[in-house]
């Protein structure tokens, strides 16, 4: 199957302040986001035409920015308007989008405080990130080498463009071993999360996940603790160390791209995707459907 390369699709991209041509939505090779990683993004889900939690993606988005030191010049309520006008030009009623600010190019230097700030917003078709086939089989994890940073070494709780670098690395590194992802641990060697997903086990009907001090607390991963007590699930947000995961029965992952993913080994570590992680499946998948909403 061909794929059709981002910079040579067809469409229209929301570029500061105005809706440009697919091809035409460009910087400069010199802007400092490219060279020094002075850039924040966001992945959010459409579902039926409508993004699900836009405000708290866009706030977020503005936080990220802060931590990086710059402020983006839009309001929250100005980048929900400017990414419901995208996904409607789209045409797509299902749809991934990407905002991304970043630093311009007036200055080439650590600092660059004079520097242009922009934000961009792209929306793009977007399958199951995995084969929803086989999903419920579970994917499987490797232990990547790399750890997320200590939070006293890099901003942690902003989503920002250069915290990525050494997911990419351990994402290609799994891939080449025939995993699905990877998944990380902190500095001190607890479980962290994966590559671009937070991750969840559960234990005689308890549910086990890290605490999100020392990486991104993922929207989906807030929505899905929600919906877990809602159900009456018990949910322990706490320290974990690679040696329990031969304790848990189940395990599954959540991001806005892997929704609610099963996995079925880590490593040695081996798990059976259950009724439990079934049963959050189907309540995120109704939680983010518009007409499951409205119901």
């Amino acid at each position: 199957m061909s794929v059709i390369p981002f910079d040579q699709r067809d469409g229209h991209i929301w570029f500061d302040g105005r809706m440009v041509p697919w091809a035409d939505a460009k910087i400069h090779v010199l802007s400092h986001g490219l060279h020094y990683g002075s850039c924040v993004f966001e992945g959010e889900r459409a579902y039926g035409g409508a993004l699900f939690k836009s405000t708290e993606h866009s706030a977020r988005l503005r936080r990220s920015a802060e931590l990086l030191d710059f402020e983006i010049p839009y309001s929250v309520a100005e980048i929900d308007a400017a990414k419901d006008l995208v996904l409607k030009a789209s045409g797509l009623a299902d749809a991934y989008l990407r905002p991304v600010a970043w630093r311009g190019s007036e200055m080439m230097g650590v600092s660059a405080q004079s520097n242009t700030i922009h934000l961009a917003i792209a929306a793009w078709e977007w399958p199951s990130y995995f084969d929803p086939a086989t999903k419920m089989k579970g994917i499987r994890l490797d232990m990547a080498d790399y750890r997320r940073p200590d939070p006293r070494t890099a901003p942690s709780a902003s989503k920002a463009a250069g915290l990525y670098m050494i997911c990419t690395i351990s994402k290609h590194r799994a891939e080449k071993k025939g995993y699905a992802d990877a998944l990380m641990l902190d500095w001190e060697d607890n479980v962290a999360e994966c590559t671009g997903a937070n991750v969840f086990f559960i234990r005689d009907g308890v549910i086990h996940t890290p605490l999100a001090d020392r990486f991104l607390d993922g929207i989906t991963r807030q929505t899905v603790i929600d919906l877990a007590r809602r159900r009456g699930y018990e949910v322990v947000e706490r320290r974990i160390r690679p040696e329990e995961l031969s304790g848990f029965a189940e395990c599954f992952i959540t991001g806005s791209a892997a929704e609610v993913t099963p996995v079925s080994e880590i490593a040695e570590f081996r798990f059976q995707p259950g009724a439990m992680t079934r049963t959050l499946m189907d309540d995120y998948t109704a939680e983010v459907q518009p007409r499951a909403r409205a119901a």
